[in-house]
């Protein structure tokens, strides 16, 4: 029971293994995008509600974030001329206040998912612009697929263990 217990656990590392390096590797090489972002999408997949449906509502949460932190980019940009240092402590009440009011909002109302794309956006250093957000979001992305891909390869190989007892 034991041996079939560790030998489920490998296949499991194994292939969840596989599946985040691949997804390293398409960031990286064919699409050009950062791996810690790809990653920011793996996270938010887990969030909550470990399933597509959530996981795409995961993933939406992501890019209110990022669009939250250009918007919040532009307002520290217009602000600054007129109140200096002080422009970041506006903008990040305003901001923060925005985010933990969608978390009342139906449906799309992750503020973990939320965060993890205002945070991304700054840990980019890119300028507020479409093309930061494009480049985000296709990390995000492929992070979020990845990490379903992840999951549902997890959940098969434990089913299939659960039957291989039955069997036995």
């Amino acid at each position: 029971m034991a041996n079939s217990a560790t030998s489920t656990h490998l296949k499991v590392v194994i292939g969840e293994a596989v599946i985040a390096s691949s997804a390293a590797t398409l960031s990286t090489a064919a699409l050009e995008v950062p791996v810690w972002a790809m990653f920011v999408g793996w996270i938010s997949f887990f969030t909550r509600g470990v399933n597509l449906k959530q996981g795409a509502i995961n993933l939406a949460c992501v890019l209110i974030g990022l669009a939250l932190g250009i918007g919040a980019a532009h307002a520290i940009a217009v602000l600054t001329p007129l109140l200096g240092g002080y422009a970041i402590s506006a903008v990040v009440f305003a901001v923060t206040g925005i985010a933990l009011s969608l978390a009342k909002v139906p449906v799309f109302n992750n503020l973990l998912g939320f965060f993890l794309g205002l945070v991304a956006y700054f840990a980019s250093h890119q300028p507020p612009s479409m093309s930061a957000f494009s480049m985000l979001t296709v990390a995000a992305t492929l992070g979020a697929t990845a990490a379903f891909l992840a999951h549902a390869l997890q959940k098969r190989i434990h089913q299939n263990a659960g039957q291989a007892k039955f069997v036995s």
